[in-house]
């Protein structure tokens, strides 16, 4: 047997695997960070869904102005546009109301004709999820609030 042997000694193994960990304490916060990004974007672009599937439901459907979240949709696939299920946005968001990490609501103001409607995308889990809550009601500004539930007087995007 020869006496020299082959391969890496304790130490080698120990400096590979404590640059490795360095490596990843540095990345893993920017992909979460990355995440997040992305989530927001993706609840902004929701929510802009909303406002056009609001404006849609409204001139179809004049007699009853605007609706909440469940009558902007319809189950998939939706093929037969109704009052109760207009087809205007994807079953996801309407049905379950959670989308990439965020919660969705749209509430139709009262009276008939609905003339008002407020949305909202809120982080399932602040801080992790998303950083910021978006609103927006029938004047289509998108607006934000990065600490609490958003409200139609804070600023817009």
């Amino acid at each position: 047997m020869n006496a020299r042997q082959k391969g890496f000694s304790l130490i080698e193994l120990l400096i590979v695997v404590a640059i490795i960990l360095i490596i990843a304490a540095i990345a893993i916060p920017n992909l979460l960070r990355s995440r997040m990004a992305a989530n927001e974007s993706s609840a902004v672009g929701s929510v802009r869904t909303i406002n056009t599937a609001e404006v849609t439901y409204s001139t179809t459907y004049p007699a009853l102005g605007f609706a909440n979240l469940a009558a902007l949709g319809g189950a998939a696939p939706c093929t037969t546009a109704t009052s109760a299920a207009a087809c205007l946005i994807d079953d996801v968001l309407a049905t379950t109301a959670v989308k990439s990490g965020y919660n969705f609501a749209a509430t139709a103001g009262g009276g008939a004709p609905a003339v008002t409607y407020f949305s909202t995308a809120n982080p399932t889990v602040p801080g992790q999820s998303g950083q910021r809550y978006f609103c927006s009601d029938q004047s289509g500004v998108i607006r934000y609030n990065g600490a609490a539930v958003c409200a139609n007087t804070d600023p817009a995007l």
